[in-house]
């Protein structure tokens, strides 16, 4: 076995392995927000680690640069997904964790336009009831 296959075996595992975390994720937390944030980051650690093996396994300017393209998507729009996701369940109400010690978003939301407030002026109300 070479220093290359090596390589590719070890960083193929590890992101496998966090593919599969990523998955548990899903199942094992409790609320939206925390799945949001297990699946968003171990996934995209694990899928930038498969494609990394797949440019240095097929070691083509091709494939290395579609690789590299799909890596910076998935960088860029994750995250932003992510965001999004958590915002909407947010704004419709999906509930906290029982758990969850600090909610700080609440009261900094306006209610129908759902535009963020600065923490100077929100009068302390639960923008969710409005």
């Amino acid at each position: 076995m070479t220093a290359s296959e090596i390589v590719i075996a070890v960083l193929a595992s590890f992101g496998a392995l966090f593919s599969l975390l990523a998955g548990i994720g899903i199942i094992r937390m409790p609320d939206v927000y925390l799945r949001i944030s297990v699946t968003t980051k171990a996934a995209s650690l694990g899928v930038g680690l498969l494609l990394v093996c797949a440019a240095l396994y097929f070691r083509e300017p091709s494939v290395t640069t579609k690789v590299l393209a799909i890596i910076l998507f998935v960088l860029l729009t994750a995250p932003v997904g992510a965001h999004l996701i958590g915002r909407v369940a947010y704004m419709l109400g999906v509930p906290l964790w029982e758990k969850s010690v600090v909610d700080d978003l609440k009261g900094k939301y306006k209610g129908r336009s759902q535009a963020l407030q600065s923490s100077e002026g929100t009068g302390g109300a639960d923008s969710r009831e409005d």
